[in-house]
């Protein structure tokens, strides 16, 4: 393990710790609960599967963006209430960040592994698969959102942060979809470099 890895190993651990400094406990669990699963499945697979350090600096900007939701609730993020405010918004608005980020990163994640692993013989598909497996990690989200709204009733209504908005749960799997767009048009050639060596510092 590099000097690198573990850098981003202290920043996430710190960025978790201020985050445990919250009025709600049940919603910060919850919230944590992805990221710390994800950094768990990292360290136990480390030895067999190493991605580049430009997958892991996008997956560690994604736990920060739930370690904040965490802290705050998704409705709550001091900063989108300000912007709520200055441009008279209906609702706070980090959530969508969020769900953004979960198409963003899991596009990357999803896309080294089948270059890496050789999954598939046809590049071609490679954009309608990880837009997919996209989609399928944000449904599965969302249903895990229902389950726990069904289960808990009222405590759970941070972590839904639906604010009243009918179309929640549409609007967040949208904004998965543009994040793996996105990642997949912009970010696509930058990781590839990463991945053959080309960009010493990312590889």
């Amino acid at each position: 393990m590099k000097k690198f890895h573990f850098i981003l190993i202290a920043i996430f651990l710190l960025v978790l710790i201020w985050s445990a400094f919250t009025a709600d406990y049940f919603t910060w669990i919850l919230e944590t609960a992805p990221g710390i699963a994800a950094f768990m499945i990292l360290v136990l697979t480390f030895r067999r599967f190493q991605f580049t350090g430009f997958t892991y600096c996008f997956i560690l900007i994604h736990c920060i963006i739930l370690f904040i939701g965490a802290k705050y609730t998704y409705a709550e993020v001091p900063l989108f209430n300000t912007l709520k405010d200055v441009f008279q918004l209906g609702r706070n608005n980090y959530d969508k960040v969020g769900h953004f980020a979960q198409g963003f990163i899991p596009a990357m994640v999803a896309r080294e592994l089948i270059l890496r692993l050789d999954v598939l013989k046809r590049e071609g598909w490679l954009a309608f698969f990880v837009i997919s497996i996209c989609l399928a990690v944000s449904a599965f989200y969302e249903l895990i959102e229902w389950f726990t709204a069904e289960i808990t009733g009222e405590a759970a209504d941070a972590f839904l942060g639906a604010q009243g908005y009918v179309w929640d749960t549409q609007s967040d799997m949208l904004c998965a979809l543009a994040g793996a767009l996105v990642m997949l048009i912009f970010f696509s050639r930058l990781q590839d470099k990463a991945i053959t060596g080309k960009t010493v510092l990312l590889k």
